[in-house]
């Protein structure tokens, strides 16, 4: 028994003496983890404050370099308007042998402000990149630059499809020039700097990074946005939009608010959309843009099941302009065109900014479908005039046609024997238009055929010159004559 208690004590002597070696260790292996945590964290913690610093200091810079090539664009509007005498007016007596005073002209001064900036220079001519918006219909434009200097500004020429400008100072002073970059290299991400004049306050810098690329806007087609988290106000139209190199890669045109000021979401014109029309403006006065001459929309799942098109993406064309590029390359209302120039086409929007790209008279390749087949055409594009030429041109067919579906056939009590197609909507100004076709007309026949559906409709108007159309109108048939 006591020899066991005695191996006992020995043991638990030992095991006593273990424990406090291995205590010893732990604390020492935790003093030395302690102070490497201490030696490592003091060099990431300088790495960090060194990046903030690099980034501090690269802001400093670019606003030094860009600060003297924005500028602020004060505007005035003289509005003329005619007012009568009030007193005369309410008070002159009825039956009064004296005549009342003629109405008198009055003019008012309405001011504007936003920003521009300086991108090219020949001779004593300093050229200004500005938003349309910002200068169209301005009688006086006035130039502010960073250092206090103050300019009268003329206007060279104005672009609304792309809302761009250009306005002139004439100076033998140096000014500087922006550099401009390539917009097609922005990440999604890259850090970027605003600079313009916001609600008046100059030479503001504002910062923050590239939200998004490719940004569609409502009612504009020829331009494609950056998106920015940058904070961007009124008086910011037509500023700078910078990267990290002091480039600028986009001009400031407008914010997406529900106040009306910023909410981190701002959209400027890439640099690259911008750098023809300032030799255009300079050259020739105004923009050219190149002509496909086609009316077009996007495909739905309506149109893609009735033309055998699921799973397909492109431009649908719905009307072609007469003696247009597009009409002597024989693209046709029913086509859908995949590629223009090389580059896919995934959506209306895709054509039009693709074709206000291209040269006018440059000849490129288009890839389509038609009747289910891949075709490839070759195209000369012309010169875009139908803004100069107004509305009133010819356009086959002249109209969109639409699918008479089994919910719109009850929603409109569209006989079933009135026929499977009908307008949708009717181009103003076309022949189509003035011989009163109009949006809801069942298509009946075509040429004396009877129209099955809607592939058979374009088969049937692209197989002659001239047709003769039979449409249903609240019960009554009615027959008109489309001349191609």
């Amino acid at each position: 028994m006591h020899y066991l208690s005695d191996i006992k004590f020995r043991s638990d002597c030992m095991t006593n003496q273990k424990s406090r070696r291995s205590n010893r260790l732990i604390i020492s292996l935790g003093i030395l983890f302690s102070l490497s945590l201490i030696i490592v964290s003091v060099p990431l913690s300088a790495q960090s404050g060194n990046a903030a610093l690099d980034l501090q200091n690269a802001f400093r810079q670019i606003s030094t370099d860009v600060l003297p090539v924005v500028v602020q664009v004060n505007t005035v509007n003289v509005i003329e308007r005619k007012t009568v005498n009030p007193f005369e007016f309410f008070f002159r007596f009825p039956n009064s042998p004296r005549q009342p005073e003629s109405p008198q002209t009055q003019s008012f001064r309405q001011k504007g402000l936003g920003s521009g900036v300086i991108v090219e220079r020949r001779e004593d001519h300093v050229y200004i990149l500005t938003n349309n918006h910002v200068v169209d219909g301005a009688d006086e434009i006035e130039v502010n630059l960073s250092d206090g200097r103050k300019f009268t500004a003329t206007l060279v020429g104005g672009d609304p499809l792309r809302d761009l400008a250009l306005i002139s100072i004439d100076t033998k002073d140096n000014l500087p020039i922006a550099k401009l970059g390539n917009s097609d290299d922005v990440w999604v991400g890259d850090w970027v700097l605003a600079i313009g004049n916001p609600l008046g306050f100059e030479s503001t810098v504002t910062a923050g990074i590239i939200s998004a690329k490719g940004r569609n806007a409502e009612g504009q087609n020829f331009t494609d946005y950056l998106q920015t988290d940058a904070s961007i106000n009124p008086g910011n139209s037509g500023g700078a939009l910078v990267n990290l190199n002091g480039e600028v890669i986009g001009i400031n045109s407008f914010i997406a608010s529900t106040s009306g000021g910023n909410i981190g979401l701002g959209f400027a014109i890439p640099i690259n959309n911008a750098r023809r029309a300032i030799d255009d403006f300079i050259e020739k006065g105004s923009v050219e843009y190149a002509w496909l001459g086609v009316n077009m929309g996007d495909l739905n799942k309506i149109l893609s099941e009735e033309l055998d098109l699921t799973g397909k993406s492109g431009a649908f064309i719905y009307n072609v302009y007469g003696e247009s590029p597009a009409m002597k390359s024989d693209i046709r209302p029913g086509d859908l065109i995949t590629s223009l120039a090389g580059r896919t086409i995934e959506n209306s929007n895709d054509l039009s900014r693709t074709v206000s790209s291209l040269l006018p008279d440059q000849s490129v390749p288009v890839t389509l479908i038609r009747d289910g087949n891949t075709m490839n055409l070759n195209i000369q594009l012309a010169v875009r005039t139908i803004e100069r030429d107004g509305l009133n041109v010819n356009v086959w067919p002249g109209f969109s046609a639409v699918p008479v579906t089994a919910e719109l056939r009850d929603q409109m009590r569209i006989p079933r024997t009135a026929g499977n197609v009908l307008i949708g909507g009717v181009v103003e100004g076309s022949p189509a238009s003035a011989l009163g076709l109009r949006s809801g007309d069942v298509i009946k026949a075509i040429n004396r055929r009877n129209v099955r559906n809607l592939q058979h409709f374009y088969e049937l108007i692209n197989a002659e010159n001239r047709i003769e159309i039979k449409i249903t109108r609240q019960g009554n048939d009615l027959e008109f004559i489309l001349n191609k």
